[in-house]
C-alpha cells in the first residue's frame, strides 16, 4: 500500500507531474485564456495602410516597419511644419513610429488620446450599449482623460483590442541611463496605471524608480519607461505558461530599444512575465544604438532558459523573489512548449541575486522603502558597489 514507483521519486520528476496537473486543471476549468488574443490585429494596421497611401513634399512615406534608422533619416530632412502635419493627419502611426523625434510622438499621441476620450465618452451615453458597456466606454474615458494630463510624455498609445501604451520619465533625449520596465500578465490600458496600490502598476513602477533615482542622484541624466506596449495574457491561463505572446513582444521591445539614444546605457526591469519577454529578446538586443547593460527579473516564472549564460547577452542578469510571492510555488520547468525553463534565482541558473526585503507579494518591488526598490535603484545608476545581495549571494562580483 505504500509503494511508489522509483521513477517518479527525484524532485524534478515529481515537480514535472505536478506541472501537468495543473495545466490540466487549467485546461478543463474554463481559466485559459489561449484565444483570447489570437487573431489580435497591430495597433497600427489600419492607420498604417492610410500612411503608406500617403505622402509629403511630394515624397512618399517610409514603412513603419522600416526601422528606426531609416524612420530617424526620413524625419531629419523634414521641416518643422511638415513633421507636424503627419502627426496631425496620422497620429497612431507618428506617435508609435521608433524613429521619429520623441517630442513629435508625444504630441501625436495627445492627438491619439484626444480622439479616444472622445469617441469613449459618446459612448458612454449611447442607448445603443448595455449599461455594462457604458460602464466600460466610461472607464476608457476615464483612463484616456488621465493619460492626457498636463506634463505627461506618452511614448506609445494604441486603443485597439484591450489598448497599449508606454510613458517616459525624465528627458528620453539626455538620458545617459534608461531604463525600461516590461510588466507582466492582465497589463492593459485599464490597468496601465493605479490609484490604489500605485506602485503595482507600469506607471507607477516607473515613476518610483525615477524619483528613487532622482533622490540618490538629483543631477544625474536618467529616463524610466513604463513599456506596456505589447500584448500581454489575460490571467494565469495557457498563453501565460507559453511563449507565444513573449516572442512577439520581444521584437517590439528590441525596435524600441534600436531607436533610442546611442550614447545611453540601457536597464530593463522585467516583473512576472515581462521577464519571459526579456529572456527571449535577450539573444537578439540591438547591436546598434544603446547598450542594455543590465537585466534585473523579478516575480519571475522563469526566462525559458535554464542557465543565465544560455541567454547569449553580455548584459548583467540580475534576480530577485521576495518571500511571499506566490510564484515561488510554480514549478519552473519546461514541458512541451509549456513553462518558462529554471528559476532565475536559484543558485544553479547563474544570476545576480539581490535582495528584495519588503517587497511583500508579487506586485511589492517597487513599493517604496523596500530594499528591491533600492536595489533597482543602483542597478539603474550603475553603481554596483552599494547593491545589496541576497542572504549567501555575492551579486557583485566581478562587476
Amino acid at each position: 500500500m505504500g509503494f511508489v514507483d522509483e521513477r517518479f521519486s527525484s524532485p524534478s520528476l515529481r515537480a514535472l507531474l505536478a506541472l501537468a496537473v495543473v495545466f490540466v486543471m487549467l485546461a478543463t476549468t474554463g481559466w485559459t485564456a489561449l484565444h483570447h488574443s489570437r487573431g489580435y490585429t497591430d495597433p497600427r494596421t489600419a492607420a498604417a495602410a492610410s500612411w503608406l497611401k500617403g505622402s509629403v513634399g511630394g515624397r512618399h512615406l517610409p514603412s513603419p516597419e522600416a526601422g528606426a534608422d531609416a524612420v530617424a533619416h526620413f524625419f531629419a530632412t523634414l521641416s518643422p511644419s511638415q513633421r507636424q502635419s503627419l502627426a496631425a493627419r496620422y497620429p497612431l502611426v507618428v506617435g508609435n513610429l521608433n524613429g521619429a523625434p520623441v517630442s513629435l510622438r508625444y504630441q501625436a499621441n495627445r492627438i491619439a488620446l484626444a480622439a479616444a476620450e472622445t469617441e469613449q465618452t459618446t459612448r458612454s451615453h449611447s442607448t445603443l450599449l448595455t449599461a455594462d458597456g457604458r460602464q466600460e466606454a466610461g472607464r476608457l474615458a476615464n483612463r484616456y482623460a488621465s493619460l492626457l494630463s498636463d506634463g505627461r510624455q506618452i511614448l506609445a498609445f494604441d486603443p485597439t483590442g484591450r489598448g497599449r501604451a508606454a510613458e517616459v520619465f525624465g528627458d528620453l533625449s539626455t538620458a545617459k541611463r534608461i531604463s525600461v520596465v516590461v510588466p507582466g500578465v492582465d497589463t492593459d490600458i485599464l490597468t496601465f496605471e493605479r490609484t490604489v496600490k500605485a506602485y503595482s502598476s507600469p506607471v507607477g513602477m516607473a515613476r518610483s524608480l525615477y524619483a528613487a533615482e532622482q533622490a540618490a542622484q538629483p543631477s544625474a541624466h536618467t529616463a524610466v519607461i513604463a513599456w506596456a506596449d505589447y500584448v500581454t495574457p489575460s490571467g494565469v491561463g495557457l498563453d501565460a505558461s507559453t511563449g507565444e505572446l513573449a516572442e512577439v513582444g520581444a521584437k517590439r521591445l528590441n525596435a524600441l530599444l534600436s531607436s533610442l539614444p546611442a550614447s545611453s546605457q540601457v536597464s530593463l526591469f522585467c516583473h512576472s512575465y515581462g521577464s519571459v519577454l526579456c529572456g527571449v529578446a535577450a539573444p537578439s538586443l540591438p547591436g546598434t544604438g544603446a547598450t542594455v547593460s543590465d537585466i534585473a527579473v523579478f516575480g519571475s516564472p522563469g526566462m525559458r532558459v535554464q542557465r543565465a549564460s544560455d541567454l547569449h547577452t553580455t548584459a548583467r542578469v540580475w534576480a530577485t523573489r521576495d518571500a511571499t510571492d506566490w510564484i515561488s510555488d510554480v514549478p519552473h520547468l519546461e514541458f512541451a512548449g509549456l513553462g518558462h525553463g529554471a528559476d532565475p534565482v536559484s543558485h544553479a541558473f547563474g544570476a545576480r541575486v539581490i535582495d528584495a526585503t519588503g517587497a511583500q507579494g508579487h506586485t511589492g518591488y517597487f513599493r517604496q522603502g523596500t530594499d528591491s526598490l533600492a536595489n533597482f535603484t543602483r542597478i539603474a545608476l550603475g553603481t554596483y558597489s552599494s547593491i545589496r545581495c541576497a542572504t549567501g549571494a555575492d551579486c557583485t562580483a566581478g562587476v
